[in-house]
């Protein structure tokens, strides 16, 4: 597969969640995915466990059902006020916009989201612990191997998106995969397809890094 090309710093400022300009027409061919999916398993885990597993999705009819949970879930949290819609509010003008943008292409991908050709269903041995160590223990064996995926995905003309609303109707989608409930944790929803154009920028970032780091305590 010929590859974007892409330097390392321009991978990792324009690696972008891909809604609007997903190509939904154009099948992702499964060896492309399986190809991203040996970058994801060289990502270091938690006590070198790897005890990722990746659920590929492509058949029409699962990719229906998950988008039916998907689009319950969305209901739902376009409701909450953790929603970027509500996040608008109270916000300067720029960063307003800047949030109904992504409320609007998000709803888009979420009407859309039966027509994404592949989905990545990251998962975890166990029920994730509760206890802040014990989440971000878990998390920490994941959350590395699938951006090391959708990097991956970018630099091959591919557009992902990370989602975890379905995860509102967990056990339902467990029962749709096949997924052992109890004993296995789902962790996101990933769409894949190939992108509209492959010229992505890096995102507005108000303040930049500084904005949000402070050195050796909270300040």
């Amino acid at each position: 597969m010929t590859t974007l090309g892409l330097s390392a710093h321009d991978l990792l400022t324009t690696t972008r969640s891909v809604r609007k300009r997903l190509d939904f027409d154009r099948p992702v061919d499964d060896d492309l995915i399986r190809e991203c999916l040996e970058y994801a398993v060289q990502a270091p885990s938690g006590s070198n466990s790897q005890g990722w597993r990746f659920i590929v999705v492509t058949d029409e009819e699962k990719k229906a059902g998950l988008a039916d949970l998907y689009r319950r879930g969305w209901d739902l949290y376009t409701s909450m006020s953790v929603s970027a819609g509500a996040l608008a509010e109270g916000e300067a003008d720029e960063r307003a916009a800047q949030q109904l943008r992504v409320m609007g292409s998000a709803s888009y991908l979420a009407q859309n989201m039966h027509r994404v050709p592949a989905m990545l269903i990251p998962c975890l041995p166990g029920r994730i612990d509760g206890s802040t160590m014990g989440a971000a223990s878990s998390l920490a064996s994941i959350i590395p191997s699938t951006w090391s995926f959708m990097l991956a995905a970018r630099e091959r003309g591919l557009g992902t998106c990370w989602t975890t609303i379905h995860l509102m109707f967990e056990e339902e989608a467990s029962e749709l995969l096949g997924i052992p409930y109890e004993s296995v944790s789902q962790v996101a929803l990933i769409t894949i397809g190939h992108t509209i154009g492959t010229d992505f920028k890096p995102a507005g970032r108000e303040g930049g890094a500084a904005a949000v780091t402070s050195w050796n305590g909270w300040d």
